[in-house]
């Protein structure tokens, strides 16, 4: 009788245990603390207060593995909407243009979308779940893992045996440290310091504003001298609004009322310091702080059979670019077509991590694509150097790239077709090399449209500009 044993309850385990369910004759599914019965923060999750959106890849492949859970979050009061058709970006560069592109995006509260996924992934008892139960260690030895061993409610440990164990334990994955301890190979880790802070707090709505808002997101944007800063503000179930606020190093977002205000007021645009003004606080201002970009290469260790990594344990980008739980899902996705292609067997094993570390690999290159401090860890040596995200030196560009660079960096603001191919990067459904060269030939030749003024970006938004106008003519009364 075969069995597999996921470390770890979150998103990314509940997708891996569902699909194991449809190959092994037994599943178990680890998860260190209890669930909570109602749609709200789990306290093992660490960001489970903060903004959370699902992108159109992501989405998809949570349909594929679960046909019908898009349309049960939109029943229970996610939101969805188009990027930019729905969406109100102050981007480095300009405000984008209202543009219909296939990229979407889904936001609900991290709550909603763990119970809606769970439902639906272990409601029909195919999977054990032992919850409060926590992962000791793994049996076995440098070239098999045999099982884990488990505490459950604090019980004395005990022997778990599983024909293959997943590690979804998220960054707090004690994976290398386990692999030392049964003398299993050094696992290479790189880090991408981010410099980047946020702090988020849910608001309930005004009940004309709460649901017929765009998604707001104004881009970190820099003043010479001062530190980036920037805001989203993103629709949610229960006619509320979370807003998060971002910063870099010497600017990162107070956590106290008065201080989180005045940040907001002090972006490039007033509009969501705006409608915070509207809406009611609910709750305080939380921070986080742990935005580094992490990978560790499992699929470059000398990794024993019958062991896997998925989700954050692998590869964790900083929570900012919005790609873990979709990450999570493709994973899932990926999982499944190499069981289907393998069966849970010794052939799974040979290429099963470096399938599941493909399906990370756009959202890695795409988060650490601006160089950052890379730190790389091998048997115990650590090295820093200065590098983009494929290791080379940084090479600044000369003044005719820069002027190439911001031509077409503006003209995806009012082009379709550069915004979709933009965006389709950006949410996981094209290629990180999508690139329409016959527009990008006509921009560089043709006159640049002019950017849009602040007021001209809502006023693309009828309902925001209608609340706006009359805010102002109360304020001027």
């Amino acid at each position: 009788m075969s069995r597999a044993v996921v470390l770890g309850g979150g998103l990314a385990g509940v997708l891996a245990a569902a699909v194991l369910a449809g190959h092994a004759d037994e599943v178990v599914l680890v998860e260190g603390d209890r669930y909570p019965s109602a749609p709200r923060p789990r306290r093992g999750l660490p960001q489970s207060h903060h903004s959370h959106v699902l992108v159109a890849g992501g989405a998809r492949a949570l349909d594929a593995l679960l046909p019908g859970t898009v349309d049960a979050l939109l029943a229970n009061g996610a939101h969805l909407r188009g990027l930019p058709g729905d969406a109100l970006i102050y981007s480095a560069d300009g405000w984008f243009r209202r543009l219909h592109t296939d990229a979407h995006l889904i936001s609900c509260t991290r709550g909603l979308l763990d119970q809606v996924v769970r439902r639906r992934a272990l409601g029909g008892g195919d999977v054990e779940v032992w919850e409060d139960t926590r992962a000791l260690g793994l049996t076995g030895d440098e070239a098999r893992i045999t099982g884990v061993s488990v505490s459950r409610q604090g019980a004395p440990p005990e022997t778990v045996r599983a024909d293959l164990v997943l590690d979804a334990t998220g960054r707090r994955s004690q994976s290398p440290r386990w692999f030392a301890q049964i003398g299993a190979g050094d696992v290479e880790e790189v880090s991408v310091a981010t410099g980047l802070a946020y702090a988020t707090r849910l608001y309930q709505a005004p009940g004309d504003l709460a649901t017929a808002i765009p998604a707001i997101m104004l881009h970190p944007g820099t003043a010479k001298g001062q530190p980036a800063r920037g805001a989203t503000l993103f629709p949610v179930e229960d006619g509320r609004w979370i807003v998060t606020l971002t910063g870099t190093r010497g600017g990162e977002p107070p956590t106290d009322e008065q201080g989180f205000t005045a940040f907001a007021r002090s972006l490039r645009h007033p509009i969501v310091a705006d409608l915070m003004a509207e809406a009611t606080p609910l709750g305080v201002v939380r921070p986080y702080r742990d935005t580094v970009n992490r990978r560790r290469f499992f699929e470059r260790a000398r990794l024993p059979a019958g062991f896997a990594v998925v989700g954050d344990a692998a590869v964790a980008v900083n929570p900012v670019h919005s790609h873990g739980m979709s990450v999570a899902a493709l994973g899932a996705l990926r999982l499944r077509e190499e069981l289907a292609r393998h069966g849970l067997g010794p052939s799974l094993f040979a290429g099963l991590q470096a399938a599941l570390a493909a399906e990370a690999e756009r959202s890695w290159r795409m988060a650490i694509e601006q160089d950052g401090e890379r730190v790389t860890e091998r048997a115990g040596e650590r090295v820093t150097e200065r590098a983009g995200f494929d290791g080379a030196p940084r090479r600044e560009p000369n003044a005719f790239e820069r002027e190439i660079r911001t031509r077409l960096a503006q003209a995806k603001l009012s082009s379709p077709r550069l915004a979709a191919d933009f965006f389709g990067v950006q949410t996981l459904i094209s290629g990180d090399t999508a690139t329409d060269r016959s527009e990008i030939a006509r921009v560089l030749t043709g006159r640049p449209e002019p950017l849009l003024t602040g007021e001209e970006a809502i006023g693309q938004y009828p309902a925001l500009a209608a609340w706006r106008r009359s805010r102002f003519a109360a304020a001027t009364s």
